[in-house]
């Protein structure tokens, strides 16, 4: 962004969509990046994110015990989702880490903790998915929405360079 436009300030926050769109309605923030909240219907589609069940190659999982999972802290809908797509199927688990961020739960897989329901843009080098492997159930493309009141101008410019290349990464 600093080479979009240097001269312009831009404030990052991370946190949970839900979090993120509280700030955003109290005025707080002028835009936010998030994923699909239930009850709303605003904002603009910047695109629908795959996920997978992601490990490191060296973990395997051991039969006959509950697949360990890896997560983040509530409210994360990603990980209110995964636990409810592997109760539908049948797949037995246990939470196994709770991390407080992606980060946190990234190197919880890479050292071999257990499996996470992660986008392929926020893995380690190295992780791979073993939900395949493992017959887990298919994780759905979740919507990621930029909410904004940033209409004109300088802003509005950086504004449309970082969701282009939000949606580059995303592709990969």
């Amino acid at each position: 962004m600093n080479a979009q436009d240097a001269q312009l300030l831009i404030e990052i926050r991370i946190g949970s969509s839900g979090d993120l769109l509280q700030s955003y309605d109290r005025r707080e923030l002028d835009t936010v990046i998030v994923r699909l909240h239930a009850g709303r219907n605003d904002g603009e589609l910047l695109t629908e994110e795959k996920f997978g069940w992601f490990a490191s190659p060296s973990w395997h999982h051991r039969a006959g015990e509950p697949l360990p999972i890896a997560t983040m802290a509530e409210p994360c809908g990603v990980r209110v989702l995964a636990g409810k797509l592997l109760d539908a199927a049948g797949v037995a688990w246990t939470e196994v880490f709770v991390g407080g961020g992606v980060t946190a739960v990234a190197a919880a897989v890479m050292a071999g903790l257990g499996v996470a329901a992660l986008a392929p843009r926020m893995l380690p080098f190295g992780a791979v998915n073993v939900g395949p492997k493992l017959g887990l159930p298919e994780l759905p493309r979740l919507p990621v929405l930029l909410h904004t009141r940033v209409k004109a101008g300088r802003p509005r410019v950086a504004l449309s360079a970082l969701a282009a290349a939000f949606r580059a990464a995303v592709r990969g």
